[in-house]
């Protein structure tokens, strides 16, 4: 026990607790703070735990803690009344039950943080099966599952790659090799380019070359847009059959919507169900028995040999020739009551087979149908996922991949067009230089000339005034029309508000009036829906009220009644036990609290006294030391009641 308090203590005082705490002074501690170094402890593992538990109730703590230990994987010594005594302990902070856990959380910290990080992950959560029935329920369970899967899978590949052992310089040296390998690959592009420099006409091979790989690649792409096109083709037919079906029973559901049709239904489901748990279930357990019995005695025998079933076989005839004897002279009684009674029962075996036929088949039937929305529900998820809209259907769709053939033929002259245009400003940039070449040349003996005559600059001079003065007609023919617009602009604006007003005239008279009919309806269908609101709570008041009622009338009948048994089902007498059962033991419960108050001032003053003789025992030890030192130095005798040191 002290190795595993100084082991506490130890910890306690490293990081991340810095708590400075000796054997004394740790033994010394409440039960609350106690439970307030355990709390700390667990926020160190899982920091949701990070509370301060003087806010908290007791029960609240206790069960929070519990249910970390659990995840934890925390395992109390003892059988299931340890586990009470456990857990009451955890409540009021004991020593004895505090002690062991700490030991066993700070022994392995990094663990158990690694556990608490993946339970928050991987604790699945139980989903009723009633709530399961839903598809959206069961939908998000299932993504739920996945997800989990999907955790796990790159929690390992992350533990994995911590472990493999990859180091920096192994890291370097790769990068070094690849920038090797860099420096020899621009070395190369060099090298053929020099070479292909010596080629005749290489520009235009080159040219040639890179529109090659654009075309490539734009081939690539539409081939991945024609791919695309098809899946949405697919999926579009899928979703057109699907709405079909949809639209085909919702019909005949609306055809056959009448309560005495929904009633016939019912019956006819609940009579196959009858039939289903009453006749068709048993008879196949009841076959199963025994085929599992006959399958078990087979095991159970030892192995059979080629004479042994020869045996058999022989058994098996002369079983068959007596059947045959005993059907044979049962016909030649030829009674006729006997032969009515076996047309009877082979009617009825008829029957019984074609019922039973029929059950499996509509079993069969509804299993496939089950099978089939589950899929369509999922088929439906995907597709919503996929491009988040809705199937189009039947002439929507048609008009939908007519526009995209329109589309594909305008995108094909169009691509056709861009491409002459590309050819043409190739040809026109090559004109352009060419002129650009022809001007400078020009240009260039201009200014020779006019530097002969002495008169440089005159060239460049009236080329700028006369540049000016274009602009300056340009911005004034600009500012002309720009008024002109605007004036024209206001007139067309105005006729076509007065156009507008009187167009607009009768209509907001007419919208007026709907308005005050809207009104009116509106408050009808709000009078309406708060009258049939009120119609179905009194409907369920009163059938409340009816079952309060029928629950009385039983308490009274059970209450009245001589029987002792039926008095004993009274709700009275249950309460009442109840009563006396919650007496009784608040009375036990006040007696053990009694004791425990009359029992604390002792078990304080012994706590005190054990540790005033443990403070003594340390006395006595260091007193003992230091006389084994005293030792060393020479000899001490004792004579007399006295003790003498001999150097």
């Amino acid at each position: 026990m002290s190795d595993q308090i100084k082991f506490i203590v130890d910890n306690l005082n490293k990081e991340p607790f810095r708590k400075n705490y000796n054997l004394i002074t740790f033994d010394s501690l409440e039960p609350m703070q106690l439970l307030q170094i355990l709390n700390d402890v667990l926020a160190e593992i899982d920091p949701k735990q990070v509370v301060d538990i003087r806010e908290e109730m007791p029960e609240q703590t206790a069960k929070r803690m519990l249910s970390l230990l659990g995840i934890l994987k925390y395992k109390p010594p003892g059988n299931a009344t340890d586990m009470s005594t456990f857990r009451q302990g955890l409540v009021i902070g004991s020593k004895p039950v505090i002690y062991p856990v700490l030991h066993w959380l700070l022994q392995r910290t990094n663990e158990l943080k690694k556990r608490a990080y993946l339970a928050r992950f991987l604790i699945k959560l139980e989903v009723p099966s009633e709530f399961l029935q839903d598809e959206t329920v069961a939908d998000t369970n299932k993504q739920y599952e996945d997800l989990m899967e999907a955790f796990k899978t790159l929690h390992k590949e992350c533990e994995q790659l911590k472990t493999s052992g990859f180091s920096t310089a192994e890291i370097r040296r790769d990068i070094s090799a690849m920038e090797e390998e860099k420096d020899q690959l621009i070395k190369r592009v060099e090298r053929l380019k020099k070479r292909v420099e010596t080629v005749q006409n290489h520009q235009r091979m080159l040219k040639i070359a890179r529109q090659l790989r654009v075309e490539k690649e734009r081939e690539e792409f539409l081939a991945q847009q024609k791919q695309e096109q098809k899946n949405q083709l697919f999926h579009a037919v899928q979703r057109l059959q699907r709405i079909q079906n949809q639209l085909k029973s919702m019909r005949y559901a609306a055809a056959d919507a009448k309560p005495e049709s929904l009633m016939k239904r019912l019956e006819e489901e609940i009579k196959f169900n009858s039939y289903m748990v009453t006749e068709k279930f048993p008879k196949e357990l009841e076959n199963k028995k025994k085929e599992l019995h006959f399958l078990q005695k087979v095991v159970s025998e030892p192995a059979m040999g080629h004479s042994d079933l020869l045996e058999l076989e022989s058994k098996i005839n002369e079983i068959n020739t007596q059947i045959n004897q005993l059907i044979e002279k049962k016909m030649m009684r030829n009674e006729p009551i006997e032969g009515k009674l076996s047309l009877y029962r082979q009617q009825a075996s008829i029957i019984s087979r074609k019922k039973e036929a029929k059950a499996e088949e509509l079993q069969e039937a509804k299993e496939k149908l089950a099978n089939l929305e589950r899929e369509v529900s999922v088929k439906t998820n995907q597709t919503r996922e996929f491009d988040g809209t809705e199937v189009l259907k039947g002439d929507e769709f048609k008009r939908y991949v007519s526009k995209l053939r329109s589309k594909s033929t305008v995108f094909k002259k169009k691509h056709q067009i861009i491409a002459e245009f590309k050819a043409e400003f190739g040809l026109l940039q090559r004109t352009e230089e060419l002129l650009k070449q022809r001007h400078e040349n020009i240009q260039h003996q201009l200014q020779t000339i006019e530097e002969k005559k002495g008169i440089s600059g005159y060239s460049y001079t009236q080329e700028e005034l006369e540049r000016v003065s274009a602009l300056k007609s340009e911005v004034d023919e600009m500012k002309g029309r720009t008024l002109d617009d605007m004036s024209e602009m206001v007139k067309k604006l105005n006729s076509l508000v007065s156009e507008k007003k009187s167009a607009l005239a009768p209509v907001i008279k007419e919208l007026r009036q709907l308005r005050q009919k809207c009104q009116e309806v509106r408050g009808l269908r709000e009078e309406c829906l708060q009258e049939e609101s009120s119609y179905h709570y009194i409907n369920c008041m009163i059938k409340n009220l009816e079952v309060q009622l029928h629950r009385a009338t039983d308490e009274m009948k059970a209450y009245v009644s001589s029987d002792q048994q039926e008095k004993r089902k009274a709700i009275r007498e249950q309460y009442t036990k109840n009563i006396a059962e919650q007496e009784n033991l608040g009375k036990k419960l006040r007696e053990k609290q009694k004791a425990v108050r009359e029992s604390h001032g002792p078990n304080m003053k012994q706590a005190k006294m054990w540790r005033d003789f443990e403070q003594l025992m340390e006395c006595k030890k260091q007193c003992f030391l230091k006389q084994q030192s005293q030792t060393s130095i020479g000899q001490v005798i004792q004579e007399g009641g006295e003790d003498r040191l001999i150097l």
